[in-house]
């Protein structure tokens, strides 16, 4: 059985709201339902964990209410950073489980099923995956004494998500980062704690318009990106 874990923690500290980002309504309705129905989208049969903050559990249920939002999911609690929220959301899959799973920012609800599909196809051939863009504009490195020089973009890729993997792989992948001697400060994301076990990860085409909505700016994308 394949999983999809989406996190979303925010506070919606960049996007200057009361309201967590998650939340924000992009085409009257929040942003966190238009990222659940596009997994729907890609299969009826995939199961759907949402990982939120214990607090925002009675407000996100308040707003299913409000909208008539009838997308199947659970909901679990966050952890204090991304990486326990990603692991919160992985216990609630069954030990023995065989299959997919992949894990999303609740804040990209413009992915395209083709990405979707793609990813989930790749990690069940290669056991994990992750969708990936070029990178646009100049890159400068910059050095610990404030000099810097520009780098050669061909050789960078901007990471999106779903990043997906075999489910035992990533429950085996979190138990080592979990040991006393771990440090999950290192871990810039999920893909990140699957390579400290010494495994490849995969990569293919994402599609541009998987942005992450985190600013005004990404809003009003957003609200362009929606009436397309």
């Amino acid at each position: 059985m394949d999983y999809i874990i989406i996190v979303a923690g925010g506070k919606g500290q960049r996007m200057g709201a009361e309201v967590p980002k998650q939340f924000l309504p992009v085409g009257g309705r929040p942003i966190l339902m238009h990222t659940l129905e596009r997994f729907r989208q890609y299969s009826e049969a995939l199961q759907i964990i949402l990982v939120l903050p214990h607090e925002q559990h009675e407000y996100w249920r308040d707003l299913c209410r409000e909208h008539g939002f009838a997308v199947e999911h659970r909901v679990v609690d966050g952890g204090a950073t991304r990486f326990h929220s990603s692991y919160n959301g992985l216990c609630a899959i069954p030990d023995d489980e065989k299959g997919v799973v992949g894990i999303h920012d609740g804040v990209r609800p413009f992915v395209s099923v083709d990405v979707i599909a793609r990813c989930f196809e790749t990690a069940r051939n290669e056991q994990a995956c992750i969708p990936v863009g070029p990178v646009t504009d100049t890159l400068r490195y910059i050095d610990s004494h404030g000099g810097g020089k520009n780098v050669q973009r061909a050789d960078y890729r901007v990471v999106q998500t779903p990043q997906t993997f075999d489910i035992t792989l990533l429950k085996r992948a979190f138990a080592q980062a979990l040991a006393p001697d771990s440090h999950h400060s290192e871990f810039t994301d999920d893909a990140s704690v699957v390579e400290a076990l010494g495994c490849q990860v995969q990569m293919v085409e994402g599609n541009r318009e998987n942005i992450k909505i985190t600013t005004p700016f990404d809003l009003l994308v957003a609200e362009a990106l929606l009436k397309q």
